[in-house]
């Protein structure tokens, strides 16, 4: 299965990213992927993105990672509803107090 995620590139302390396609095994630090799909640097806020080359994708069956999605979704490049990327388990103070309201 294709997918379309970040890959981190950019020197310490200066983190920048590559939109890319790769195959879902490969690792997001493996450096294999099938093309370039944009870019993100964090230090500028900058993103560049190849519109018509991601729904190409898209439209051929890759999956988006939830962070590619939300860029995407802020960029007018699909629509939709951005995704929560933050961690789905709760912290040990909401688990006590819905323990309490039980």
């Amino acid at each position: 299965m294709l997918k379309i995620r970040l890959q981190r590139i950019g020197r310490k302390n200066e983190a920048a990213f590559r939109l890319v396609v790769t195959e879902s095994k490969n690792g997001p630090q493996s450096g294999k992927f099938l093309e370039i799909l944009g870019s993100y640097t964090m230090k500028n806020d900058v993103i560049n993105l190849k519109g018509d080359r991601i729904k190409h994708w898209i439209g051929n069956g890759a999956q988006v990672s939830n962070t590619g999605h939300n860029m995407l979704v802020k960029a007018g490049i699909i629509e939709g509803r951005a995704k929560n990327v933050l961690s789905k388990k709760s912290p040990t103070v909401a688990r006590k107090e819905a323990k309490k309201k039980k």
